[in-house]
């Protein structure tokens, strides 16, 4: 293990959760703030984050080359509301098998604020508002997420890449207060 990768993935993942507590802080979620991946610091995430550090992208990227999956990476999704991945369970139609199910509300806001928060670490001074739109778009077909969850997070990523952030923190606010989404 290079002592570069250790510090560097150190220093990526706190950047990213200081990146994602201030953003949800800014629009109320305090407790999506403090708690917002701490999983990333267990052994089974922290290490393989480490041994796959590259510094410009997830290391889960560079575990699912090499092996197939990433064992970090469903470590994570498994316990971290803010993965539409954690939503996926069985439909009550049997004929549908796995869906994505409706994610609360407060989680969707944790999604976004997320995806800002990567876009803008391993982005650097290349981030722009429309980074986080891009990168779902990259893999949006791919996905399994509830229609309505998709409907959110699509119209808030539009936001903020058409309208900046200032407006679509104000526009989370409000949905925040209102507290329930189609």
């Amino acid at each position: 293990m290079k002592l570069r990768n250790l510090w560097g993935h150190i220093y990526t993942i706190n950047e990213h959760k200081i990146r994602v507590m201030k953003n949800c802080f800014r629009v109320g979620l305090i407790k999506q703030g403090l708690l917002h991946d701490m999983s990333k610091y267990s052994p089974e995430e922290f290490f393989p984050g480490v041994f796959y550090y590259q510094g410009d992208r997830s290391p889960n990227a560079a575990e699912i080359e090499e092996k197939g999956y990433s064992k970090a990476w469903l470590h994570h999704k498994g316990r971290n509301k803010h993965h539409c991945e954690y939503w996926i369970d069985f439909s009550t139609n049997p004929e549908k098998g796995l869906i994505g199910h409706k994610m609360p509300l407060k989680y969707v806001i944790e999604m976004v604020m997320d995806r800002i928060a990567a876009s803008k670490t391993y982005k650097g001074k290349d981030y722009t508002d429309s980074s986080p739109w891009d990168y779902y778009e990259q893999g949006k077909a791919f996905m399994v997420i509830a229609p309505e969850t998709e409907a959110l997070l699509e119209k808030l990523l539009l936001m903020l890449k058409n309208e900046g952030e200032v407006k679509t923190f104000q526009s989370i606010r409000r949905l925040l207060k209102k507290g329930d989404y189609c």
